[in-house]
């Protein structure tokens, strides 16, 4: 053995270090990229806060030397003589920064911005491109992001290209509007030249295994939670109490974990957000950070600066007694039952479901949910306040979404975090009349929906937005079957389909035009959801030819055929009762296309208009 395969090396690195014109390949037991939104949305916020507070408008670029850098942590690679590196630890942060890299670059070209970044993203040889990180399964997913913008999901498609697609998505929903202008040549900046990593270079895949191993499974860093507790404890002088408040507090710690192995920093967070904080970081440029954002990096340094604020001033025993086992306790039983109903669709908690599914970050989402709460609720009422809110929720999103408006944290995050403060402590009646007070003055309404379609970055809500219609018309007409049924069912797997066929000639009485009659296409009137597979056989026909399959269909699908409302009593009764207008269509033309989107419109306008759970 060589004196070089010993050796081990760290080096800090920037992010233009280590991604300019380098290669990697990534270790075979751990080739799944496994992010998911929480972990995307996290680190687009992280990063885009952090440039935020060190730039000031009238910088110039060469100000950004002096701004703070970013520590995104270490990740360990292989390198053997003769061969590229090997990721050992650290893809995942890798490769979304990659896609990151990507998102910036077409939203430069799409400003006219011209930033070198394309050699952090691929390197091309001997007339062959190839990206930066290369896994020859997830090529063609990167090379169409990087060319268009979006990929096709395909049946073969493993489940890391899968997310890679999604959280894509999720950082175009994520990136905050105050960078999307000439400031965005900065940002570009800090991200190449002040995010840092440590590449921590082993150069045997043995020394790199053992160095993954220690740094995964040996670690010994305090975490916020810990010290937290280390704290908390060190203020009882009581013996007793103070062992049975650390039993309690590691128990809880382990259920936390059971969920996911950062959810006790979750739960701490969103409780001291929904309970204790006052300020927010104001969403200008060069503003610092101040309660909500505070706790979201250092919640145990905040507490003990502001003990007053978490009502621990008087520091005695009873009072700390009372933070651990009476609040801490109960609002960790709160946030249990909502981890619980974004796993199951129950009836009491049915909202909390449907924003796991669509929704807003659980960064602002679970302190909203926790806000209103006081801890002599009843279960009842609880229940009732978390649903009302995760009601509210979904509205919001809903309706933000076929107005084309983005929802995600960074732009949202002033209008939430004032939110929790409003709703904070107050009874449900008075809960609810603040949150159907906030719906009726947003400026994104119904109305929105006359124009809404599906389009590349939109799929996924229009899917979830067709399951919720097509569960909402089963369900008023007797028919057992639910919104899981439709989204993400163990068995039949449904997906959104066109009722026209992509053959513009069958419409050139209509649109004379590829681009207009595609456009209409994907009008959301012209979309229904179908089982995988079901309209491969026919979807190419006319609807002339086709129609008469849909009859076996899903009751929106039915709808559109006249056997759906020939013995059918339950059905007619509903839309009799409903008044919603149905109507069966022998051809689909411009104008049918026009009344099933303003059907669908009405339905919409039902589901969220009321408190009543449907």
């Amino acid at each position: 053995m060589s004196k070089l395969s010993n050796k081990i090396e760290a080096h800090d690195r920037t992010i233009s270090d280590v991604l300019s014109s380098k290669k990697y390949t990534v270790g075979y037991f751990q080739r799944e990229y496994s992010w998911e939104q929480k972990h995307i949305e996290q680190l687009v916020s992280d990063l885009t806060q952090s440039f935020l507070n060190a730039y000031s408008d009238g910088d110039s670029r060469t100000d950004g030397e002096n701004y703070n850098n970013y520590y995104l942590g270490p990740f360990v690679v292989s390198v053997k003589e003769k061969s590229r590196s090997s990721i050992i630890d650290g893809q995942q942060r890798l490769t979304s920064i990659t896609l990151l890299l990507i998102y910036l670059n077409h939203l430069q070209e799409k400003l006219g911005i011209n930033e070198s970044m394309k050699e952090m993203i691929f390197s091309e040889a001997r007339g062959t491109k190839s990206f930066n990180i290369e896994v020859k399964e997830r090529a063609e997913c990167l090379q169409g992001l990087f060319e268009k913008g979006e990929y096709q999901v395909k049946e073969s498609d493993d489940e890391s290209t899968i997310n890679m697609v999604n959280r894509y998505n999720d950082i175009g929903l994520s990136f905050p509007e105050e960078i999307k202008g000439e400031v965005l040549r900065f940002f570009i900046d800090w991200l190449k030249y002040n995010v840092i990593l440590v590449e921590i270079i082993a150069y045997s895949d043995d020394n790199a295994y053992t160095i993954f191993e220690t740094m995964n499974d040996r670690g010994l860093n305090l975490t916020p939670t810990e010290m937290l507790k280390g704290f908390i404890l060190s203020r009882f002088k009581d013996i007793e109490t103070r062992a049975s408040t650390n039993q309690f507090w590691k128990s809880s710690m382990k259920e936390l974990h059971d969920y996911d192995k950062d959810e006790d920093h979750r739960f701490i967070q969103s409780w001291l957000r929904a309970k204790y904080a006052d300020t927010i970081r104001p969403g200008k440029a060069g503003s610092k950070n101040e309660d909500f954002e505070k706790i979201g990096t250092r919640f145990h340094s905040w507490v003990r600066e502001n003990l007053k604020k978490v009502n621990l001033s008087k520091g005695s025993d009873e009072v700390f007694d009372s933070f651990v086992n009476t609040d801490f306790n109960f609002y960790l039983r709160a946030h249990i039952q909502i981890l619980e109903a974004e796993k199951n669709l129950s009836n009491q908690l049915e909202h909390v479901y449907y924003i796991k599914r669509w929704g807003i970050a659980p960064a602002l989402s679970y302190p909203l949910m926790l806000a209103p709460l006081v801890t002599d609720d009843s279960d009842e009422v609880v229940k009732s306040k978390i649903n009302s809110v995760a009601r509210y929720i979904e509205t919001f999103v809903v309706k933000r979404a076929i107005n084309y408006r983005k929802f995600a944290s960074s732009s949202i995050r002033y209008t939430m975090y004032t939110l929790v403060k409003e709703i904070r402590n107050k009874p449900l009646p008075i809960l609810r009349e603040i949150l159907d007070q906030k719906l009726a003055e947003m400026d994104e309404q119904w109305d929105g929906f006359a124009e809404f379609g599906m389009h590349g970055q939109n799929k996924a809500f229009v899917k979830f937005l067709l399951s919720r219609i097509s569960a909402y018309i089963d369900q008023g007409a007797g028919v057992n079957s639910t919104f899981e049924d439709y989204h993400h069912p163990a068995g039949r797997q449904f997906e959104v389909e066109h009722i026209w066929a992509d053959k513009h000639e069958l419409h050139e009485d209509e649109f004379e035009q590829t681009a207009d009659f595609d456009a209409f296409r994907n009008r959301l009137g012209d979309l229904v959801l179908l089982p995988n597979g079901t309209n491969q056989s026919y979807g190419a026909k006319p609807y002339s030819e086709k129609h008469k399959h849909y009859v076996k269909e899903n009751l929106i699908v039915q709808s559109l055929t006249p056997l759906a409302y020939e013995n059918n009593p339950n059905f007619t009764k509903m839309v009799k009762a409903t008044g919603l207008l149905f109507k069966a269509h022998i051809e689909f033309k411009k104008q049918d296309v026009e009344e099933r989107q303003l059907l669908y419109q009405t339905i919409c306008e039902g589901i969220w208009s009321s408190e009543t759970p449907v």
